[in-house]
C-alpha cells in the first residue's frame, strides 16, 4: 500500500501544470503574461483597479514582475492615474506604457529600470522626475507633449536619448556631481549640474534677526527644495520652501526654528 501512495503522489507532481512562455494571467489588480526568456517573471499588460495612486507589485501570484507591457496593450490609459510606484524588479518600461495617460502626474522608479522605451509617459501630466542610476536609455518621444514638464532629474550617468525624446516640452534636465557622460544638452534640453550647497563657513550660518539661515550656493537658476527633519535617526523630511538660486545664491531663513528642540535641513529636488 506505501508504494501505491508514494508511486500516485509522484504521479500528481508530475502532473501539476508548469509555468509557459506567454501564459497570462491576473492578480492584485493586474493583468499579466509570462515572459519566454524567464518563465518565473511576468509582464503587465493591463491594469483592472481603481485608479487613483497605483503601486505597482514586486511580485504577484509568485512571478516577479520585471516588464511593463507597451503596444496596444498601454497600461492604464482608460483609467484616471494620479500617481504611479515602479519596484526596482521592473527593468524595463514598454512602449506606450502610460502613453495618454492625462492625470498621470507623479511618477516614483526604483532603481532598477534600465530602459524608458518609446512613448512610455508621452501625454502625461508629469511636472518633474528622479530618473534612478539604473537608466541606460530613454526612446523616441518618450516624453513627449508633457507640457507640463519643468525639470528631469538624474541620479547616475547619462543614458543613450533619442533626439525627440522631449519633443513638445520645455524639460530642464539637471545631472549631479561626480557622474559622467554629460554637456550643456541632453536630447536637445538644456542640462545643468545640480550641486546646490548649503555654506557653514561663510558668516551666513546662524541666527540672525531671531531667525536661523544660511546661504545656499550652485549653478545659477537651479531650482531647489528646502527641507527639514526633526530626528536624523529616523528622518521625515518636510519640505519648507521653493527656491531658485539666481545668481548662483540663495539666502534662507527659517523663522520657525525655535518651535522644534532640534531642526536639520537639507536640499532636494523640486
Amino acid at each position: 500500500m506505501k508504494r501505491t501512495i508514494t508511486a500516485l503522489f509522484g504521479f500528481l507532481l508530475l502532473a501539476t501544470p508548469a509555468a509557459v512562455e506567454g501564459q497570462s494571467g491576473s492578480g492584485n489588480g493586474f493583468d499579466y503574461t509570462i515572459n519566454p526568456d524567464d518563465t518565473n517573471t511576468i509582464t503587465i499588460t493591463n491594469y483592472t483597479g481603481p485608479g487613483g495612486a497605483v503601486i505597482i507589485p514586486t511580485n504577484i501570484n509568485g512571478f516577479t514582475v520585471t516588464r511593463i507591457g507597451n503596444g496596444e496593450a498601454s497600461v492604464f490609459s482608460a483609467f484616471s492615474l494620479s500617481s504611479v510606484t515602479i519596484p526596482g524588479s521592473v527593468t524595463e518600461i514598454g512602449a506606450g506604457a502610460f502613453d495618454g495617460c492625462a492625470d498621470l502626474s507623479s511618477v516614483t522608479m526604483a532603481n532598477g529600470v534600465t530602459n524608458i522605451e518609446d512613448y512610455a509617459f508621452s501625454g502625461t501630466s508629469l511636472s518633474n522626475m528622479t530618473i534612478p542610476p539604473s537608466v541606460i536609455e530613454i526612446g523616441n518621444a518618450a516624453f513627449e507633449n508633457c507640457f507640463s514638464m519643468r525639470g528631469l532629474y538624474f541620479t547616475g550617468n547619462a543614458p543613450a536619448v533619442a533626439s525627440d525624446a522631449f519633443a513638445g516640452n520645455i524639460t530642464m534636465v539637471y545631472y549631479l556631481p561626480g557622474t559622467t557622460g554629460w554637456s550643456n544638452t541632453f536630447g536637445t534640453r538644456p542640462a545643468f549640474l545640480w550641486n546646490p550647497l548649503i555654506q557653514t563657513g561663510d558668516g551666513s550660518f546662524g541666527i540672525s534677526n531671531n531667525q536661523f539661515g544660511f546661504n545656499i550656493s550652485g549653478t545659477t537658476n537651479i531650482p531647489i527644495m528646502v527641507e527639514a527633519c526633526t530626528n536624523l535617526a529616523s528622518p521625515v523630511w518636510i519640505p519648507l520652501t521653493n527656491v531658485t538660486l539666481t545668481n548662483g545664491l540663495y539666502y534662507f531663513s527659517d523663522p520657525k526654528w525655535t518651535n522644534h528642540s532640534s531642526r536639520f535641513y537639507g536640499l532636494g529636488f523640486q
